[in-house]
């Protein structure tokens, strides 16, 4: 029964404060890394394990949420998970060695990982049946906005503060969470209750979900298959993705109900999530990294070219959701979602090496515009079909797919940045002769300007050569970013046949866990 009035609202702000706090949390360390390893005295390799952990924690429950929600009762689950999460913020911003700050981290992705599906089940019990496209477009304000603004959040606290307080902001905000889930959320049965527990299921779930994000989180550090662990956890993961869907097909009470894919939209709503995570996610790991590393912003500089998209999302969803709810296809809108996206990573891919702040306004612009109009679309034809306990096992696995697309894109694009830098720089280097009149020209003038400031003929022209070297490193990067920002919009731009698979809908309504 979805509720009304003033209880309506403040059981949407619990959950989506509560799914902001974990989304928020999968990128708001990543700026505060170096500090972290030069306090606790750790190597950028270990250090790395913080953001690793988390991952891999949060993945592994995703999918298993709505099972949990089912045993535990979905209201006792997502408040034991934002307890949880509170309890391992302060046991981070504690945490005294490297390997303390990881466990506890592990921890905090396992509670993290039942907030956000669970969030969203929630959500759509709360809402009308014919109110469904608002409710989804503000879980998205969540979904899209936290990964973008937790590295802006994480600098500045970390240039203002220390480190620890990027976990300790967590704890009056999830106070405040837990205490309104207690009052105000609705309880449910406790549905799973008296069936055997699928304990193989949960085993081969962890071992096939966390092999495999393990992977695309440390693959490219670790040169992939050159590395034997890479190597192994490749045989895991495979060997346990095939025994963990032979085993949930034939047992009884899975872990995970696979047989929610015969509804055609949630299947390929599926692919079309991974689509999303990849250019979700992938977009905010290269941006950062562009400005920065070549074009000299501070973190507090990208994450305020960051913030405006951020905005034009937020301004965005409700609309959205209007549009859905009044019988414009969901297609149709995510189409000109990706097309959009695609645009922003065509500006980007035109960027030079004196693009400046005001230049990124409009490309950020339209790629909040595309969002807002691809997360809310994408996620209501995902779930269209599902009725009942279906929910929050669709949710949870929907929301799995949106992370692994995410881990698959910050991969695929770690290694196309390594591999595509060598090749620009290899063909930039064949314009390095002499026999080249323009660059002849140019060391001439170089050695010149160095001699006119008192260098001697051997220092100015050793600079004049480590000028012309950081120019070919400069416009190498520039054009391998130039690669990342195309292949991140070709995926988008070629993925639109696939929402066509999904059937059409005068109505967007999703039937609410009947539990």
């Amino acid at each position: 029964m979805a509720e009304q009035g003033f209880k309506k609202w403040i059981i949407t702000i619990t959950v989506i404060t509560a799914s902001l706090l974990e989304l928020i949390d999968t990128t708001i360390v990543n700026v505060s890394l170096p500090t972290i390893q030069g306090n606790l005295g750790a190597t950028l390799e270990d250090v790395a394990w913080v953001t690793t952990g988390y991952a891999v924690a949060n993945v592994i429950i995703l999918p298993m949420s709505g099972w949990l929600g089912s045993f535990f009762g979905r209201k006792n689950y997502f408040l034991g998970s934002i307890i949880l999460f509170t309890i391992a913020s302060f046991l981070c911003g504690n945490a005294h060695s490297l390997v303390e700050l990881v466990m506890f981290r592990i921890l905090q992705g396992v509670a993290g990982g039942g907030l956000i599906a669970t969030a969203q089940a929630i959500l759509l019990e709360t809402w009308p049946r014919e109110q469904v496209g608002t409710a989804t477009a503000l879980f998205g304000l969540g979904a899209v906005v936290g990964p973008t603004v937790g590295p802006t959040i994480g600098g500045w606290i970390t240039d203002n503060y220390s480190w620890p307080w990027i976990f300790y902001v967590n704890l009056p905000v999830g106070a405040l969470a837990a205490f309104f889930t207690y009052t105000f959320v609705k309880a449910t049965p406790k549905t799973g209750r008296g069936q055997p527990i699928d304990w193989w299921g949960i085993l081969l779930l962890a071992v096939a979900v966390g092999s495999l994000q393990t992977i695309l989180e440390k693959g490219e550090e670790k040169d992939w298959f050159a590395e034997p662990y890479i190597v192994v956890l490749t045989v895991t993961a495979i060997l346990g993705i095939l025994l963990f869907i032979w085993r949930e097909m034939s047992t009884e009470f899975p872990i995970v109900n696979f047989s929610i894919m015969r509804h055609r939209s949630f299947s390929v709503g599926m692919f079309t999530s991974f689509v999303l995570g990849f250019g979700l996610y992938g977009s905010v790991f290269v941006f950062p990294i562009f400005c920065q590393s070549l074009l000299g912003f501070s973190a507090q500089q990208t994450g305020e070219l960051l913030f405006p998209g951020g905005l034009f999302t937020i301004f965005m969803m409700p609309f959205v959701g209007k549009m859905l709810n009044k019988g414009i296809p969901a297609q149709f809108m995510a189409t000109i979602g990706m097309f959009l996206f695609f645009v922003f990573t065509h500006m980007l891919a035109n960027s030079t090496l004196e693009t400046g702040e005001n230049d990124f306004f409009w490309p950020l612009a339209i790629r909040g515009i595309g969002m807002a109009l691809l997360f809310i679309p994408l996620t209501t034809l995902a779930i269209a079909d599902l009725k009942g306990p279906e929910v929050g096992q669709g949710t949870g696995l929907n929301n799995m797919m949106r992370q692994l697309g995410g881990s698959f894109g910050i991969a695929a694009l770690t290694t196309l940045i390594h591999i595509r830098e060598g090749v620009h720089r290899n063909n930039l280097l064949t314009n390095i002769t002499q026999y080249n009149p323009v660059l002849t020209q140019r060391i001439q003038g170089s050695i010149a300007n160095f001699m006119a400031h008192g260098r001697s003929m051997l220092d100015a022209t050793r600079m004049a050569y480590a000028a012309v070297e950081g120019t070919v490193a400069r416009q190498s990067m520039l054009l391998t970013f130039d690669d990342a920002y195309w292949l991140t919009g070709l995926v988008m731009l070629f993925s639109i046949p696939l929402l066509y698979l999904q059937p059409f809908r005068k109505n967007m309504k999703v039937a609410a866990d009947a539990h």
